[in-house]
């Protein structure tokens, strides 16, 4: 325990080689066609769903805990060195396949986020003001209107300013809505083609929203770019532009305002997006930038000052299943102290 209360104040860990059986598949494919990102990963539920503990962690196919802001690779086809993706994909196709971790699935309320600020970043349900959170339906709306989730391993930096949006990042990972037909459950790792881009400017911060859908999804095929929305799935492009922009309305709050008077750019616009806030989680993963409360606590990239081992992430995890308030000793108490509890 006091070896590891260093590294939950801190995210601090140590440099240390990373076993192969810990190294993540890289989900190659011999060509197109489906893919299943889910076999890769596997999701544990820690306390009870719509409550402040309930916690999803994640692991790898060899069963370990890791997390996924940290672990899990932007790029599906990718070589890795120490988890950071570095070789540029062989054609087109595999350029713009992303993971996606989903947080929340179309039709739900409960905001549900990755917990960017705890120790293997599990999934929570984000809560103000002591109360656990929920967005309201815009009607004619029931909750999110897709499959809303985030971009593994990007970070929106809130110290540097964009020069599209004159803003400075959010301090998340990209957000990106998936328009498949499928509803996805809370912690499927999917694959999808990126096909746009939305700059909501959130209380002075750049919020980008990417617009994508599942390689799986029985339409893929037809959807390449931005336009391809509008042809194929008329107003709901405009749908999405009126959701953001209300969706804070209802707590008081006033309408959202976004970049580019709500022009939805394209797949080579939100691609260089991507690119640019996946050089800022390298610099942040590398301890080469102030993360503030972001804790980057990882399991698989062996360079990270941040590095964590197998056992060491097992432990936070145990502690997370423990009694919030029976039989802690002081140094549990310091780290619940470390995760809000």
């Amino acid at each position: 325990m006091r070896a590891l209360l260093p590294l939950l104040r801190t995210g601090w860990g140590w440099r240390a080689g990373c076993p192969a059986a810990a190294r993540l598949p890289r989900g190659k494919s011999a060509g197109p066609g489906p893919h299943r990102a889910m076999a890769f990963y596997r999701t544990e539920e820690r306390g009870q769903p719509y409550s402040p503990d309930y916690r999803l962690f994640f692991k790898n196919v060899a069963g370990h805990y890791i997390s996924p802001f940290h672990d899990i690779p932007l790029k599906v086809d990718s070589t890795e060195e120490n988890g950071i993706p570095t070789k540029r994909a062989r054609n087109d196709e595999y350029e713009n396949l992303f993971n996606m971790v989903v947080e929340v699935p179309r039709w739900t309320n409960a905001k549900m986020e990755i917990a960017t600020k705890e120790p293997l970043n599990p999934i929570k349900q984000d809560a103000k003001d002591g109360k656990l959170r929920y967005v309201a339906n815009i009607f004619p709306h029931k909750g999110y209107i897709w499959n809303y989730g985030a971009l593994p391993q990007t970070w929106e930096d809130p110290h540097r300013k964009d020069k599209s949006t004159d803003c400075c990042g959010d301090n998340d990972p990209i957000d990106i809505c998936e328009i498949g037909s499928k509803v996805l459950s809370c912690g499927e790792v999917i694959h999808v083609k990126i096909l746009g881009i939305l700059a909501l400017i959130d209380q002075g911060e750049t919020d980008w929203k990417i617009i994508a859908i599942n390689v799986n999804d029985p339409e893929a095929s037809k959807f390449q770019d931005i336009d391809d929305v509008k042809k194929y799935k008329p107003g709901y492009l405009e749908a999405t532009l009126n959701w953001f922009r209300f969706y804070k309305v209802p707590e008081g709050k006033p309408e959202n305002q976004f970049a580019f008077n709500g022009e939805f750019k394209n797949k080579a616009f939100a691609l260089e997006v991507i690119k640019s806030t996946h050089e800022c989680w390298k610099t942040l993963l590398m301890k080469k930038c102030d993360g503030g409360p972001i804790n980057c606590t990882n399991v698989q990239v062996c360079d990270s000052p941040f590095h964590c081992t197998q056992e060491e992430a097992r432990s936070i995890v145990e502690l997370v299943s423990s009694s919030p308030n029976k039989g802690r000793n002081k140094e549990e108490e310091q780290v619940w102290h470390f995760l809000g509890k």
